[in-house]
């Protein structure tokens, strides 16, 4: 029976039926192989219910510097819990961010104890890895559909840090487990370190979840881009051994203004690209596990089927010389059960990796092979999972819309332009008087240079060329023009106008975080919704413009 915990991430009926079945047919089916086969101490930790049930999760990587903790910033649009940025090594620890009703930090160790959550198995990577662990809950909108997962970051050049853990073991087992890998590359920190390189050779296996990005693009002009792009390409030939050229995105992913905007429509498509990739995460997470779940089954198969040769091999000897005179046949002992079984070479772990793992058991005390426990994975990816499939494949053409919401991936409806595109606005709360009538009189003259028409308001397409003037990002500015447009007509009166300087100058510019919605102190005084208040003689309820 499944232990279904009572407490478990809000998701679509469906999802959570088909991750159920996921579930269920790898405790009944797979499991009981892996566990006997003793799969965990040769391949990766066995799964656990919370792995099916917990959301999809991005895994951002790159050196000190490079945006990483921004660039999460940037998708959850505010500030959250335990949140450093500097252009010094700030982040000394992995972070998961998750949604949470209460803004609050949660150690590491509480985190892998937690059974509705996925990191139990990460307990193993020991006290002073969960130590540098903890988990930042917050209320986004993002944080409903995702998990993002925040690392420490990597040294340059030749240089190495004594991190106290198996930071590369701890990357392993998030490679495996996450839908998306970021790597981010700073336009004026190319080179690749020995640790970064590692990093990146620890997550073989897992290159289709890998996009890069090239971060701080807006600091280079076009021709030193050109240049960048070039030798970055050149740079990850030499580290990813794969035919392929690596889809790099570009651009600069923040929300303060362009140093150079000579690429600027590069950088906003490439931006949409990133994002919409990043949005379908939802809708192709259950293709996911389950692509996983069969890689894994086949993994185990030929796991037992190696213990088996290694056993056969080995008869009655079991000494030192024989275990190596068995390890040093593995190539060929992989070609005997690849054309006795007709298995794919492709579905076998790697030679030297394997060579490695087995080299450090007693072989005399690997376990039997089980025939009926392999006959039973082999039923599951015959019989039962091409059902399961085209259920998925049904589900998404249903679910089609189904995407990552809020934050940066809000849709702007009432932006004028054609490309997708704190502190500050709190100034004025509590206070008597509407904060942006101290400064309508600078906006006055701006407002009448720009021609309004008939009836005193400016449309979208006179207003466009003013805002792109400020070089911020165009997701910046369509949030803007968003919360200026109080009326939603495509035009701004002088009040709104006056509201939009405010907005840019006071806020945007002075890189503070733009509020989700206009607080109530912003809304211009003509246009607030009269509050209602009780007459205290007859209970009656009456409009108050306080």
């Amino acid at each position: 029976m499944l232990n279904w915990m009572k407490k478990q991430p809000a998701q679509d009926e469906s999802l959570v039926s088909i991750t159920h079945n996921l579930a269920k047919l790898y405790r009944t089916k797979l499991f009981p192989l892996e566990e006997y086969s003793r799969f965990q101490e040769f391949h990766s930790p066995l799964l656990d219910d919370a792995h099916f049930l917990s959301r999809p999760m991005v895994l951002l990587i790159g050196q000190y510097s490079t945006g990483k903790t921004t660039f999460l910033r940037y998708l959850v649009e505010r500030d959250f819990p335990g949140m450093r940025i500097g252009p010094e090594p700030t982040t000394d620890g992995f972070m998961v961010l998750e949604h949470n009703e209460i803004d609050a930090l949660i150690p590491g160790n509480a985190l892998v104890v937690d059974p509705s959550k996925p990191y139990g198995g990460l307990s193993k990577f020991g006290v002073n890895f969960l130590n540098r662990f903890q988990g930042a809950g917050l209320d986004s909108e993002v944080l409903k559909h995702v998990t993002l997962v925040d690392t420490p970051g990597i040294l340059s050049g030749a240089k190495q840090m004594a991190r106290g853990y198996d930071f590369i073991g701890v990357l392993e087992w998030f490679a495996e487990r996450v839908d998306r890998i970021i790597i981010l590359f700073d336009a004026h920190k190319l080179d690749i370190s020995d640790e970064l390189r590692m990093s990146i050779q620890a997550l073989k296996g897992n290159e289709e979840k890998i996009r890069i990005v090239l971060n701080k693009a807006d600091q280079v002009n076009t021709q030193q881009l050109m240049r960048v792009y070039g030798a970055l390409l050149w740079s990850l030939a030499k580290v990813f051994d794969t035919p392929e050229v690596v889809r790099v995105y570009t651009g600069s992913f923040w929300s303060n203004s362009l140093k150079n905007e000579e690429n600027r429509n590069l950088f906003e498509l490439e931006k949409a690209d990133l994002f919409r990739d990043l949005q379908s995460l939802p809708k192709t997470y259950a293709v996911r596990l389950l692509n996983d779940l069969i890689k894994r089954a086949k993994l185990a198969q030929v796991h037992a089927y190696i213990l088996q040769a290694v056993r056969s091999e080995t008869g009655m000897f079991t000494g030192a010389s024989a275990k190596k005179k068995i390890v040093d046949r593995l190539a060929e002992i992989y070609n005997q059960i690849h054309k006795q079984h007709n298995i794919s070479l492709g579905d076998f772990p790697e030679l030297e990796y394997m060579k490695q793992a087995l080299a450090s058991q007693d072989i005399g005390k690997l376990p039997k092979f089980k025939k009926d426990l392999v006959d039973t994975v082999q039923f599951l990816l015959t019989r039962d999972i091409p059902p399961l499939m085209q259920r998925i494949n049904q589900e998404e053409l249903k679910n089609n819309s189904k995407q990552i919401e809020g934050g940066i991936f809000a849709v702007q409806e009432t932006s004028p332009f054609d490309e997708d595109f704190g502190e500050g606005a709190n100034k004025g709360k509590g206070e008597a008087g509407w904060v942006v009538d101290e400064e309508k009189e600078k906006w006055t003259k701006e407002f009448e240079e720009l021609l309004p028409n008939e009836n005193g308001k400016l449309e979208g397409r006179k207003v466009k060329p003013h805002f792109v003037r400020t070089k911020l990002p165009n997701s910046t500015l369509a949030k803007i023009w968003q919360m200026s447009d109080i009326d939603k007509d495509g035009c701004l009166d002088y009040e709104e106008f006056a509201l939009m300087m405010h907005l840019i100058h006071n806020v945007a510019l002075e890189e503070k975080a733009l509020p989700t919605q206009l607080p109530e102190h912003l809304v211009p005084p003509s246009k607030r919704k009269p509050k209602l208040q009780k007459n205290e003689e007859n209970g009656d309820m009456h409009p108050s413009l306080n």
